[in-house]
């Protein structure tokens, strides 16, 4: 017998059992990228938490029981600010930036999901839901803008769990005279000269972020399906106004009916941000640092927990995937991981927990049989570990260190003439100076050893 899944759903703030609208069609919408920079660190957490619910929700109901849909926003204020700063169009940057995200998400081992619409492809569409929204009296139009009219939508906050005055009282609201209140929020605003523009009923313009994740989400899962991810730094503004608008569009009692929240990454505690100039990039890692390291220091912590990202985290995680490629062996094929280790992802994606059955398996595996091996490889394999050769790994840690291995076996001969002088304090720091160069040295049967850590 499967076993059932559960989710934290933001929606009521609790655990609760996954029951999808049709077992044979599920859906899930995460928010994708604003491709105005590179990716950093705190961006790659929900491409890799909602890359591992994919998978844990493919062997659950079916390989292709899943449509996975995650966006591309490539018109946005921020893009236009971009693109003026550093002087190309936006059309150029964007299609740069989209590169190097697809090329971080290769990075990470993430899977590629099924739909990926961008939301330049799809403003005939925001225009027409823009109409709808008028035409049901939960929009207004004003100076060539379009604002949705949140006192028109009597369930707004229920998200957040919090009152509308909170809510405004708590967050950065835009203030506007073409505004009837300051809590609404724009669905279409004209274009400043020389900014990319498209037709409308309402003047030369562009959508509002917050429309065109409820449009590409319709088009692709229908009015309401099962999961919507993202940050939780999206549960407000963004998510509350994408089920306002698609509520009043659709004329629907729900939209998504299960909200899955990641938390921040945080540095020194502070939350991990552009705005707060501490961030960083994915790329910044790709010349020091193997994929599946990241992959692992992202899930070693609840998704829904906040994670302290430090260098402690990076080597602790270097050092267990070191360790487990001890066990590695190629496999034609993966074999089924048994239920009791898959257990803890089907429990609200406890990623902890499974590295644990991930660290017992490794153990069994170093003491048993290739079957033993096999299932071991198979369940690194199932969150996106040990997915490159041991050959690989190997060369990779080879290529990053900064030393030769002619000067390697010239600091081991220095220190074990050292250690012969009894000078022992010296040996130690030409130890630890190779430590740092990323080389590890034993001592074994009067022979000293050495790998790339």
């Amino acid at each position: 017998m499967k076993q059932d899944v559960f989710l934290s759903n933001s929606l009521g703030n609790k655990k609760e059992k996954f029951i999808p609208i049709n077992n044979n069609n599920i859906g899930m919408y995460v928010c994708g990228p604003t491709v105005y920079d590179d990716p950093h660190i705190g961006n790659a957490r929900p491409l890799v938490v909602f890359d591992l619910l994919y998978r844990v929700l493919k062997c659950r109901y079916g390989e292709n029981k899943i449509t996975y849909v995650r966006n591309i926003t490539d018109i946005d204020d921020k893009i236009i600010q971009s693109s003026n700063e550093k002087k190309i169009s936006t059309e150029e940057l964007t299609k740069k930036i989209t590169k190097n995200f697809h090329d971080d998400c290769s990075y990470l081992g993430c899977q590629k999901p099924t739909h990926e619409p961008r939301a330049t492809d799809n403003i005939s569409l925001m225009i027409e839901m823009i109409n709808k929204l008028i035409k049901n009296s939960n929009a207004y139009v004003n100076n060539q803008h379009v604002y949705f009219e949140v006192n028109k939508f009597k369930d707004y906050g229920k998200l957040s769990n919090k009152k509308l005055e909170e809510l405004i009282a708590g967050s950065r609201v835009e203030i506007s005279e073409n505004k009837k209140n300051p809590e609404d929020f724009v669905l279409w605003k004209p274009s400043k000269e020389n900014e990319p523009f498209w037709d409308s009923p309402w003047g030369k313009g562009r959508p509002g972020w917050h429309l065109e994740c409820s449009v590409m989400s319709k088009k692709y899962l229908g009015d309401k399906f099962d999961i919507h991810g993202g940050g939780r730094d999206l549960i407000f503004p963004h998510h509350e106004n994408e089920i306002a608008q698609s509520r009043c569009a659709n004329k629907n009692d729900t939209f998504a009916n299960y909200w899955v929240h990641n938390g921040f990454i945080t540095m020194s505690n502070e939350k991990m941000a552009k705005s707060q100039g501490n961030i960083l990039k994915i790329k910044d890692f790709k010349n020091k640092v193997n994929g599946q390291v990241l992959r692992l220091a992202l899930i070693n912590t609840h998704y829904k927990q906040s994670l302290d990202w430090n260098n402690k985290l990076i080597e602790e995680c270097k050092n267990t995937i070191n360790k487990w490629y001890e066990s590695y062996i190629e496999i034609k094929k993966q074999v089924l991981v048994p239920e009791e280790y898959l257990k803890p992802l089907y429990d609200d994606l406890n990623t902890p927990a499974y590295i644990t059955n991930l660290h017992k398996l490794f153990e069994k595996s170093q003491k048993g049989s290739i079957k033993d091996k096999e299932i071991f490889i198979s369940a690194c394999n199932f969150v996106g570990l040990l997915t490159i050769t041991k050959k690989e790994w190997t060369e990779f840690k080879k290529n990053k260190s900064t030393i030769s291995e002619e000067e390697i076996n010239l600091k081991i001969n220095e220190r074990n003439r050292a250690r012969d002088e009894k000078k022992y304090k010296l040996a130690d720091q030409i130890r630890n100076d190779l430590l740092e160069k990323g080389i590890e040295i034993e001592d074994t049967g009067g022979k000293t050893t050495w790998k790339f850590k």
